[in-house]
């Protein structure tokens, strides 16, 4: 067997997942790597982006020889996930002409205000378009060169194919896309060319944006230079199918099978963000909530934010570090889960603690810029209990507020959400503590371990293996998960209570979050 290839690009770390018939994983790799801020921008590097690719790519063929007794030579498919939005833009050579500009970045306000009340459509600060504007607003020199732009994952797709385009759902989120007709809206396009006449940009721009597929297209066939890229070892050889390059918002969706109108999931990581299929669009626009769509097109509206984990990363690996002062070697998802278990301790509303988890700036709130803060008030209960839960509650407070929007101003129902990404991997007690934050049901299927490496590589298996025509919400539901319901916590009322009056004193103290990112620079 040979299987299906799915790798994704995320924020903290680049997973490769090789699935089998039976759409499961048979073998695995993983790299590690972290953004950096650098020239007021956060990015990564193209060569870390194919240092990543290799290594990843490496230890999975590696594991599937161990495994299988060959080497991996021709997978029957393969998918090119990564972070959504962002910016990189390429010269007619193919000369990248700025640094990457990730969906962290909080620099492009003027342009995202611009365009949403132009287009009367939110358009986010990471979005492609938000970046692509403020560049020309900004007046850098490279406009007036560019002859292509794309994502993360339109780019490693374009370099290992040769062909210039993105899948839906990735589309979505670089400029907003026409569910009529599942391409960019065309009349938002018209407006945007009206806006730029002047500029040096000086061309259309659908000319400049990759083309849009869906869910099941071909996206083109890997080329001998795209093979030696992921594979410099020769044995990868060319001409394997690719399925059209999707945006880690899409292969959560599929990951979670929340395609079909009213599902919905949250993806946990350095990022966090909920998506929920609607049956119509909103009525009106909210800053605060995207409208993008799932792979196969239809409209999403998701609430993102920029900060999760990372507050939460950083505390505990200040406490392994003074458990090993002490001369102790404590496992790290054992460290995790211990602490996790403590803040089930604490009181429901953390004792009087509060704090913000802003690594980077989160518009939701207003802010352009992070200062992670701790907040405690004299007479507050300061225990390493209600220390822990703070972290954890702190880090939905942004996704709750975007949330509300949803629900108390659209009326959407929001009758469970599906969980996947890391921080669902201690078992329950995120499950638990996100549906007191959300007051719904959050339910994990179980593969939220492999999250949207195996998404990516469950779209991969469906454009080469859906012989029926089957929509995608029908092959996954039939075929993928078929009467596997997962694993389902119910919010409990005491939770919920507490994270009501943990939201009053978050509201209340986002003013001294905002007077630190002004005071402290």
């Amino acid at each position: 067997m040979q299987g299906y290839l799915g790798i994704e690009l995320g924020s903290t770390r680049i997973k490769a997942v090789l699935i089998d018939e039976s759409f499961l994983a048979v073998a695995t790799g993983g790299y590690e790597w972290e953004n950096i801020l650098e020239d007021g921008f956060w990015t990564y590097s193209m060569d870390d982006v194919w240092q990543g690719l290799r290594a990843c790519y490496g230890e999975l063929a590696e594991n599937y020889e161990n495994k299988f007794g060959e080497k991996l030579t021709k997978p029957d498919a393969i998918g090119i996930s990564a972070m959504m939005h962002g910016y990189l833009p390429f010269d007619k050579g193919g000369k990248q002409l700025a640094a990457f500009r990730t969906w962290r970045n909080t620099t492009t306000e003027e342009s995202a205000v611009k365009l949403s009340e132009l287009f009367s459509f939110n358009i986010p600060q990471r979005w492609s378009i938000a970046h692509i504007y403020q560049a020309i607003l900004n007046g850098e020199s490279h406009i007036g060169e560019i002859d292509f732009f794309t994502t993360l994952a339109g780019y490693v797709h374009w370099k290992l194919t040769g062909e210039k385009v993105l899948g839906i759902g990735d589309a979505s989120g670089m400029f907003p896309i026409d569910s009529g007709i599942n391409d960019y809206h065309a009349g938002m396009m018209e407006f945007f060319d009206e806006l730029a006449v002047g500029s040096e940009l000086g061309r259309p721009l659908k000319e400049i944006l990759p083309k849009v597929l869906n869910a099941g297209e071909n996206a083109g066939c890997l080329t001998e230079e795209g093979a030696s890229l992921l594979d410099p070892s020769g044995n990868l050889k060319s001409g394997i199918p690719l399925c059209p390059p999707e945006g880690d918002a899409g292969t959560g969706m599929v990951a979670t099978n929340s395609v079909a109108e009213l599902t919905g999931n949250i993806s946990s990581g350095t990022s966090v963000f909920a998506m929920i299929v609607l049956e119509k669009a909103l009525s009106k626009y909210y800053p605060e909530i995207d409208m993008v769509t799932t792979p196969a097109g239809k409209p999403v509206a998701m609430v993102h934010c920029n900060n999760f984990t990372s507050d939460i990363d950083a505390w505990v690996r200040l406490l392994r570090e003074t458990v090993r002062t002490f001369g102790a070697e404590i496992d790290k998802d054992e460290f995790y889960e211990t602490l996790y278990k403590k803040a089930m301790e604490g009181d429901p509303s953390c004792g009087g603690l509060t704090s913000y988890n802003y690594f980077a700036g989160e518009p939701i709130t207003g802010t352009d810029e992070g200062r992670p803060l701790f907040v405690r008030m004299p007479g507050s209960s300061f225990t390493l209990a209600n220390f822990f839960r703070t972290l954890v509650f702190s880090a939905m407070g942004t996704l709750k507020l975007g949330m509300d929007m949803l629900t108390e101003y659209e009326k959407v129902e929001i009758k469970s959400l599906i969980g996947h990404g890391g921080f669902f991997r201690t078992k329950v007690i995120p499950q638990k503590l996100m549906a007191a934050a959300l007051g719904v049901p959050v339910t994990v299927m179980g593969s939220e371990g492999e999250g949207g490496a195996w998404g990516i590589a469950l779209l991969a298996a469906y454009m080469a293996d859906n012989t029926s025509g089957q929509k995608l919400g029908e092959f996954l539901s039939e075929r993928v998960f078929g009467e596997n319901a997962g694993f389902t916590v119910e919010p409990d009322p005491a939770d919920v209570q507490g994270f009501t009056e943990f939201m009053k004193m978050y509201k209340a103290g986002l003013e001294a979050e905002k007077a630190a990112i002004k005071g402290l620079k």
